[in-house]
């Protein structure tokens, strides 16, 4: 293939109508797990929503379509998010967003964080070995040179928006722990003050109520 491919063409037609289905595999498995964005990683795209993103994303394929080696590298990044997301869409759709979004962040807070950033970046170290392996040994063929790249990024951007996501939940949990201590000594402040457990006299004689006749 050329570097560029006219517009129209039969090439064209290719990269658009694969453009097209990943990037729908994207936002579908993103629909089925988290139909209101709650548990999107991404946010521009969640910024975007479901309203902006589509015709966006329409948009970025007629344009990619004319160059062959992001359309096929943005097309194996897409089906293997999208491939992610399927997997753990029926858990979160049955466990509701929120609920799951809950879930998710006790089971964060609870695991050390070396622990969760080193099988994290274990992960995605292997998987981005296998995107380079398909580089090494593509020969400079763009087909084989586009799919390592694809996979690469995958790797990275699982890496990149991961990371990111527990930075705001730690930022969120400090925030909150903040918060909490300022109205705690608020609270403390506005508590009358105590006599360090001396009784308290009252002086003066009681009054007599007039018994009736």
């Amino acid at each position: 293939m050329e570097d560029f491919v006219p517009f129209g063409s039969r090439s064209y037609g290719l990269m658009f109508l694969l453009l097209l289905v990943s990037r729908g595999m994207d936002f579908l498995s993103t629909w089925v797990a988290t139909p209101n964005m709650v548990l999107e990683g991404n946010p521009i795209a969640k910024k975007l929503g479901w309203k902006w993103g589509i015709p966006l994303n329409f948009v970025l394929c007629l344009g990619f379509a004319l160059w062959p080696l992001p359309a096929i590298v943005i097309s194996t990044t897409s089906v293997l998010v999208a491939a992610r997301n399927f997997q753990s869409a029926w858990l979160m759709r049955s466990l509701g967003e929120q609920l799951y979004r809950d879930w998710h962040v006790e089971r964060v807070q609870e695991t050390s964080v070396t622990l969760y950033l080193f099988c994290l970046f274990a992960q995605t170290a292997l998987t981005g070995g296998v995107g380079a392996a398909v580089i090494y040994f593509s020969e400079g063929q763009l087909a084989p040179l586009a799919i390592g790249l694809g996979i690469v990024a995958y790797a990275l951007a699982v890496a990149f928006y991961t990371v990111l996501g527990i930075w705001r939940l730690r930022r969120s949990a400090i925030r909150s722990a903040r918060v909490a201590e300022r109205n705690l000594a608020l609270e403390n402040a506005q508590l009358p003050p105590r006599n360090n457990g001396k009784a308290t006299t009252i002086s003066g004689k009681p009054k007599v109520q007039p018994q009736g006749e």
